[in-house]
């Protein structure tokens, strides 16, 4: 994970404080939280009032941090210390930079500070749209200084780089602190590593030499994400329990390759440099180039997604399950469709207010994804109803799928908060699961669905908490 300027998510109390989901994780940004926080109520102020409390806002005692839960306050500042411990061995022992390495620094410093200017806008449009990982792409520039500089060349890359991002981003002065530590910390270790599994290529490789300067790199990719993963992930799991869940600690799957491809451009700018310096021009362009994709990218999946609980959302799931519903047609394999409906859920809403019901959506859609299969498509339909395609499945196994989503449901202990934001749990819930099958109970999409609706309105006249499979001849219910 990189964490930057946005920091970590936002403390209780503060505004979004009660999901981590609210809060934008970044790896190599942090996550973004309000700017200034002064634990105060929000009143009109008069021009200079206002003046004085953003100015107090970056006095530590005032920093939002101390509202945080004891035990990540505790966290922070334990990690912050182990970091700049290592970091001052690090740069005791490290050799005085030669002239080629200011050089080297030089070009990176100033690439980093071309793809910074040229994207702050795209960069600060994603951060706002962003509800869980943000993928930021500088450690093109911080990983090649990790694998190609010495350590305090390596920490000055870094500080050229977050000094411009405190001034376009202005995030809270102890989320810049946290971030910017772990930053160092990453590049050094993973710098170390690098540096002991050396010697590294020079000249003209064989094929051996080649594979294993590529495993080389590999693992050290993998210690600079690891330890960011351990600061920011770890800020995270001790954060609010209703935000922890995997993809707003780790992210998605998209956002995890993103990253990747992000280090591996970082590898690619380090071999440039140390071969071809000025070729580390065509990388600035590049890193540019794929802000702007990567901006395209999330436009894209968020006309897709369902902002509440991060799964595809009608639009989305719309388009995939027609695609899979065509490829069923073309090969003959059978297909399944199951409408998943919370029994109950509007007494969730009006007992302990609807903040925990969305809590109770979020756990709900993890818990579908992390029970289905690769290539099963999970979305929400609306309102307390989810929708799950299975491609390619047989009609006991269909059953067994439906079975296993109903029990896990009911499995679940949803930590969140009641009306006085107080911590609560919910527990004990129920799922009515309609099912339709291809092409037995329609051959269209919009028979699907009818089908598997109908068979929901049967499963809550029969008591709920059950499975039923769609009646072969299918009227559509009036009502629930």
């Amino acid at each position: 994970m990189h964490p930057g300027p946005d920091g970590d998510p936002a403390a209780p109390g503060e505004p979004g404080g009660d999901q981590a989901a609210r809060a934008a994780v970044s790896r190599n940004h942090g996550t973004a939280e309000p700017d200034v926080t002064t634990g105060t109520p929000a009143t009109t102020t008069s021009g200079a009032a206002a003046t004085a409390r953003v100015r107090h806002a970056y006095w530590p005692g005032n920093w939002a941090l101390w509202r945080r839960r004891p035990v990540q306050v505790a966290f922070m500042l334990a990690a912050e210390a182990v970091a700049v411990a290592v970091l001052a061995v690090s740069f005791a022992r490290s050799p005085i930079p030669s002239g080629n390495d200011w050089i080297n620094f030089a070009i990176l410093a100033a690439g980093a500070t071309v793809h910074i200017q040229l994207t702050q806008r795209q960069e600060e449009r994603r951060r706002n749209r962003t509800k869980t990982v943000l993928i930021d792409l500088t450690a093109v520039w911080t990983f090649s200084a990790a694998m190609i500089l010495p350590v305090p060349l390596i920490l000055f890359v870094i500080a050229v780089i977050r000094l411009q991002h405190w001034f376009i981003a202005r995030r809270p002065a102890h989320n810049f602190i946290f971030s910017s530590i772990t930053h160092g910390l990453a590049g050094a270790l993973a710098h170390l590593t690098y540096t002991a599994l050396g010697p590294h290529l020079l000249g003209r490789p064989g094929w051996g030499d080649f594979l294993r300067e590529s495993g080389t790199i590999v693992v050290t990719g993998a210690i600079y994400e690891a330890i960011q993963i351990a600061y920011v992930g770890g800020v995270l799991l001790l954060g609010s329990p209703a935000g922890r869940t995997v993809r707003n600690v780790l992210g998605s799957p998209a956002d995890n390759m993103l990253e990747a491809i992000t280090i591996g451009l970082g590898a690619v700018t380090a071999i440039l440099l140390a071969a071809v310096p000025p070729m580390v021009a065509v990388m600035a362009v590049v890193t540019v180039v794929f802000n702007r994709l990567a901006e395209l990218d999330q436009l894209q999946n968020d006309v897709r997604t369902d902002p509440k609980t991060g799964i595809l959302n009608m639009r989305g799931w719309s388009e995939a399950a027609e695609r899979a519903l065509e490829r069923t047609a073309r090969s003959g394999d059978q297909l399944a469709l199951l409408m998943v409906d919370l029994d109950h859920f509007k007494w969730i809403n009006d007992t302990y207010g609807h903040p925990a019901g969305d809590d109770v959506l979020r756990t709900v859609a993890q818990t579908l994804d992390d029970v289905t299969r690769p290539s099963d498509l999970v979305g929400r339909f609306g309102g307390e109803e989810f929708l799950v395609l299975l491609p390619d499945i047989g009609e006991e196994a269909t059953w067994d799928a439906a079975e296993r989503i109903r029990i896990a449901i009911a499995k679940l202990h949803m930590v969140t908060t009641d009306k006085r934001g107080d911590p609560a749990t919910i527990a004990d819930r129920t799922t009515s699961i309609g099912v339709a099958r291809h092409p037995r109970h329609g051959d269209t999409l919009e028979r699907l669905l009818q089908s598997a609706d109908a068979a929901v309105y049967l499963a809550k006249e029969n008591g709920r908490d059950q499975v039923c499979f769609a009646p072969d001849t299918v009227t559509p219910p009036a009502g629930r």
